[in-house]
């Protein structure tokens, strides 16, 4: 890869990637910091928001129905998961992450057993705009440009409601001091629900995304399960800003690991894991517990 501009646009798939674990990252830290539980079923929401977009986008051919429709599905499983198996189990760690490691299993065979194993992804009508900007010989696809606009203004919109707004506030006190929501007499079993719900929205909404920048096969839903756990790790818990931090970086080492160090490449995205929890055991931006 002597040629710059293949370099940048190896660059630009990176960050295209890093739109979409960006918002799996997001809701994985809020619920992370505020729950104090690793929701093993983020990846399964993913995958169910990915399906759902699929089958969305072949009907009406519009990216943003499938990625509303995607969402909006997502969370009313995931809150019905809260109400009928997590709310009895609040508290108790272990618990959780096992019915969540369940859930991910069942999900996981109901997609195969309803979609099928053969690799899908979105309708092409809603992967506009189609073709690319032509610079030399190398092509930068538009759509990657549209998703990662995408991830740009949800991640703003995030940020925005994390600091300028009264759920924000409650979410923040929540993740510093979740006794601090309850001294206030602010029902913290429903901002947990709430919060649970909104996590799987995003997980959902980067599920329909990502099957418009690659076809979506079974059980990929660990894979991304994973990445997503190294970026909060990275990142910090409760952070946004170390959600998109980490989603760029964690996504960058990935795509060049892939092209200069293929044969060791699923490792690399672990090494940074690794050293920030030796120097910066709270995270880039996360907080002292």
């Amino acid at each position: 890869m002597n040629d710059p501009l293949l370099v940048v646009q190896q660059a630009l798939y990176g960050f295209s990637e890093a739109s979409v674990l960006f918002l799996l990252a997001s809701g994985m830290t809020l619920v992370f910091g505020l729950m104090r539980i690793v929701n093993m079923a983020h990846g399964a929401f993913y995958l169910v928001g990915a399906y759902i977009g699929i089958v969305v986008s072949t009907a009406t051919g519009n990216l943003l129905v499938a990625i509303l429709a995607g969402a909006a599905v997502v969370a009313a499983l995931a809150f019905a998961a809260d109400l009928g198996l997590l709310r009895w189990l609040r508290g108790q760690e272990l618990p959780e992450v096992l019915v969540t490691i369940g859930l991910t299993y069942i999900i996981g065979d109901l997609c195969l057993a309803i979609f099928g194993g053969d690799p899908l992804g979105l309708a092409g009508p809603a992967k506009e705009p189609a073709g690319g900007f032509q610079v030399g010989s190398v092509t930068f696809p538009w759509f990657r440009l549209l998703v990662i606009g995408i991830a740009v203004v949800i991640g703003v919109g995030l940020v925005l409601v994390q600091h300028r707004t009264r759920v924000g506030a409650i979410l923040r006190a929540g993740v510093d001091d979740r006794e601090t929501i309850a001294a206030h007499g602010i029902n913290i079993r429903w901002v947990f629900t709430w919060m649970f719900v909104a996590g799987a929205a995003l997980a959902g909404a980067g599920g329909v995304i990502d099957a418009g920048l690659e076809n979506v096969v079974p059980n990929q839903q660990w894979d991304f399960l994973v990445k997503s756990l190294v970026v909060v790790i990275v990142g910090g818990l409760g952070s946004i800003a170390g959600a998109a931090v980490g989603a760029v970086g964690i996504a960058l080492i990935d795509v060049f690991a892939k092209v200069y160090l293929p044969d060791i490449a699923y490792f690399t995205i672990f090494l940074p894991m690794a050293l920030i929890l030796i120097f910066r055991p709270n995270g880039l931006f996360g907080k002292k517990a």
